[in-house]
């Protein structure tokens, strides 16, 4: 057991092509109803599951940080920009395991469609050993509701890792999971992409500083 005194630390990872709203929201009320001591940012540069991003890794890591900025919680963490090759989740746990030592707890937020899929992720299992999964539903996901909804390998091994309350994320240094009841906006990434390659709003999805940015660099237009 470890003593309630130990830091989590949320780690926040995904191509965010772009930022929006979404994360943003998810971020704040998961850091407030854990009492994390700062959540970090990771942009993928390369993934290996998913297709590349549209907008370039430069302009992805430059909304970020345009999106955070005046949130002292909030951080941009550079590993997975500054690494060559497929961006690996497991590689930067491990790093910032190695970096942080044993006074803080790691907690990997992720959503319940990429929890899903789990186990197709490289070394899955490493990682409940590295840190905590938090999981913020989709609407209407069945994951919210249904455990049973899991494939067979993950199922088994999350069988008796579940917790009702994110306080018992600091009664572990790793290996538990937690379902965060958040305000799910239903915004993506994917959406914002299709509604500015057709010329139509975006604000209000969006900071408007990532509004103006994707503007003024033309991004997922046309002329981008």
């Amino acid at each position: 057991m470890h003593s309630p005194e130990l830091s989590l630390i949320g780690i926040f990872g995904g191509t965010f092509d772009p930022v929006h709203y979404g994360h943003l929201r998810v971020a704040e009320e998961i850091a407030e109803m854990t009492g994390l001591r700062e959540m970090r940012f990771i942009p993928a540069a390369r993934p290996r599951l998913r297709r590349a991003p549209m907008a370039s890794l430069q302009h992805r890591v430059a909304m970020i940080r345009l999106a955070i900025q005046g949130n002292s919680g909030f951080i941009l963490d550079e590993r997975e920009v500054q690494r060559d090759g497929i961006s690996y989740t497991v590689e930067s746990l491990r790093e910032l395991k190695q970096e942080l030592g044993d006074d803080v707890i790691l907690c990997f937020i992720t959503g319940a469609d990429a929890f899903m899929k789990l186990a197709e992720w490289h070394s899955w299992r490493e990682l409940f050993k590295l840190s905590h999964f938090i999981i913020a539903a989709r609407p209407g996901h069945a994951l919210a509701t249904y455990r049973d909804a899991l494939p067979r390998e993950l199922k088994e091994e999350c069988a008796s890792r579940w917790v009702s309350d994110g306080n018992s994320l600091k009664q572990a240094s790793s290996g538990l999971i937690f379902i965060a009841p958040t305000t799910l906006l239903d915004i993506s990434a994917t959406v914002i992409r299709v509604r500015v390659a057709a010329r139509q709003s975006i604000r209000y999805l969006t900071p408007d500083a990532i509004l103006d940015y994707i503007a003024a660099n033309y991004l997922y237009s046309e002329k981008g």
